[in-house]
């Protein structure tokens, strides 16, 4: 995500502090036109600027090594808005500076014509103080940042891009589970999707016992939750499963061993396996994920956990595709 350590900030390591993600990003939203001017949304808070949802206007630059960049990507596909936001992605591996396009001809994006993301940064703040964080929104005419507030991303291109989704496209956030989903999610973030950094950024032991604890009984309950049902609101595919996917297809390629997230592996947790080999094998998902460049960006970005920047070979990625028996 972050740009500066590959995933976000980290307290102060002489305290023996456990790891602080920073949450403060760019409020801006794309929303759909009223009256020619972007409305205000129906769902959460507006503390920036609001932009009209207009096809062909920005550009999501979300890197796929990164689990918060993946899901934007997941749901873009999911919806079928490939041919109305265009995708640009970065490299897997970036410096304190700011993520770059070193996998495109030239290192430049092919679109925005930037070698690094910062540039679309500072050509909205001049002076943008905090870390160059990916996925990130920009307007494809001006090269200019429109947002980076990832959980609002993927829930704007559900709700406010509606009328440019393919036919058939699934009900990612179902109007009679919302309630209960967001405190899914809620749980799945600090539990899950930030758990596995807490562990592998803790700077004691006492933090990384703690983590490591809330980590696996969080895992445990969504083993039991998935016993009884497909997906983690019920028959159907919702965005929760969307948030959840992207840490379990790192688990073990780099979560297990690299954060020290090593009860046991996601291959021996029957439930969750099958459940993560359903969503792999279901369009939209599997097709997004470069377990190079997961390694990669773990193993060579995170100097400071693995000095040595040699990257795994492991796991065998055919896996992924073996019967999960989830029909």
């Amino acid at each position: 995500m972050n740009a500066s350590s590959g995933a976000a900030s980290s307290s102060d390591k002489s305290k023996g502090a456990s790891f602080d993600r920073d949450m403060n990003y760019v409020p801006d939203r794309i929303t759909r036109v009223e009256g020619g001017a972007a409305r205000r949304p129906q769902h959460g808070p507006v503390e920036g600027e609001l932009w009209p949802v207009e096809a062909g206007r920005y550009r999501l630059i979300a890197a796929q090594a990164c689990p918060w960049a993946n899901r934007a990507i997941i749901v873009r596909n999911l919806l079928g808005l490939e041919d109305v936001i265009s995708l640009g992605t970065p490299g897997p591996t970036h410096d304190e500076r700011s993520w770059s396009f070193d996998l495109d001809p030239d290192g430049r994006d092919p679109v925005l014509g930037i070698e690094r993301l910062q540039e679309a940064y500072l050509a909205r703040f001049p002076d943008y103080p905090r870390g160059i964080t990916v996925p990130a929104v920009v307007e494809e005419s001006t090269g200019r940042l429109v947002t980076n507030d990832f959980p609002w991303i993927t829930h704007d291109l559900f709700f406010e891009w509606s009328e440019h989704h393919r036919d058939g496209a699934p009900d990612l956030w179902p109007a009679d589970l919302r309630d209960e989903m967001e405190e899914v999610m809620q749980r799945i973030f600090t539990e899950v999707n930030n758990g596995v950094y807490r562990c592998g950024f803790a700077s004691s032991q006492e933090a990384y016992e703690e983590a490591y604890d809330r980590l696996w009984a969080a895992m445990d309950w969504l083993e039991e939750r998935l016993t009884t049902r497909r997906y983690l609101m019920g028959d159907a595919l919702t965005e929760a499963d969307v948030r959840l996917f992207t840490t379990l297809v790192r688990f073990d390629a780099v979560y297990h061993g690299h954060f020290k997230c090593n009860r046991n592996k996601l291959t021996e947790m029957p439930v969750l396996w099958g459940y993560a080999r359903d969503l792999f094998q279901t369009p939209g998902f599997g097709e997004t994920i470069d377990f190079d460049q997961i390694k990669e960006h773990y193993y060579v970005v995170h100097t400071g956990i693995n000095p040595t920047q040699v990257v795994p070979q492991g796991p065998d990625a055919a896996l992924w595709l073996t019967p999960h028996g989830r029909g």
